[in-house]
């Protein structure tokens, strides 16, 4: 679904600027969620205690977006989702930094190997080195924090009220920009957009379903399935193909993030049956 909805989002953006497709993206995507939200919540579920945390999380979730989607315009679309997906490999520096929780040593392990990846992508030096790779790094930077606030309020935020307060936040602060980038759409790239809303709503419940129903551990490596299907849609549709290196890096990305993903599962199941046995 999320390689779908990049390619959605790459057809778009020749005919809107990233300003107004990162807008209708916030704006259908509340416009599926409210009915749903409000069929299995009531007005009391919007209440939160922690304002300042979904505010944080949705100006890092919207700044990841703005650098993935400006990425998705002007590169290639596996190499493009590749390094948003690095975000695993920040999450443990952040935590640490933030949260002061420990790297385990097979995170580091892992937090090195996967950076040599993305050196492998970048190609720092060569002459084929492109900024706009480094603009989809950030993107997996924002998206770490946004993970890691996730993770920081998880314990009295329901993950229905975090995802609506996402959704009306990141539509309320994407719509400033439109103010001086607006340009009257065409109708097929509306629906387009349309489509896209669509799209990231039932990839957003397929992914917490599987998450419900399974460790995140099992669950999280079939995240970098979505850099497979990137690649066949790009080779499909822009006959775009990855050189060695990008070849290369993007193993060492993918086996780094997920040891970083399986410890970090195994961690917390640790401390959730340590917190239990107090209690």
């Amino acid at each position: 679904m999320f390689a779908v909805m990049g390619a959605l989002i790459r057809t778009a953006s020749v005919d809107m600027p990233n300003e107004m497709i990162v807008f209708f993206r916030n704006l259908f995507a509340l416009f599926f969620i409210i009915p749903i939200f409000i069929a299995k919540n009531s007005l009391h579920d919007i209440r939160t205690e922690k304002p300042l945390l979904h505010i944080l999380r949705s100006a890092a979730g919207l700044c990841a977006m703005y650098c993935y989607f400006y990425a998705l315009a002007r590169m290639k679309l596996a190499e493009a989702v590749l390094l948003s997906y690095t975000s695993p490999l920040f999450i443990p520096l952040i935590a640490l930094l933030w949260l002061r929780e420990s790297i385990h040593r097979v995170v580091r392990f892992a937090v090195v190997i996967g950076f040599f990846g993305v050196v492998l992508i970048l190609k720092p030096g060569l002459a084929i080195f492109q900024v706009v790779s480094v603009i989809a790094l950030i993107a997996g930077v924002f998206a770490s924090v946004a993970m890691t606030t996730i993770r920081k309020m998880s314990e009295s935020e329901p993950p229905g009220r975090i995802v609506f307060y996402y959704t009306l936040l990141s539509t309320l602060i994407s719509a400033i920009p439109i103010i001086w980038s607006w340009q009257t759409p065409r109708q097929p790239t509306l629906l387009v957009m349309l489509m896209v809303g669509f799209v990231a709503m039932i990839g957003q419940i397929l992914m917490t379903r599987g998450y419900s129903a399974a460790p995140a551990a099992r669950v999280g490596p079939f995240i970098y399935s979505t850099v497979v299907f990137a690649t066949l849609i790009g080779w499909i549709f822009w006959d775009e193909s990855l050189d060695i290196f990008s070849w290369i890096g993007a193993i060492l990305v993918c086996i780094a993030g997920i040891i970083a993903t399986r410890q970090a599962d195994d961690h917390q199941t640790t401390g959730q049956r340590q917190k239990q046995t107090r209690d």
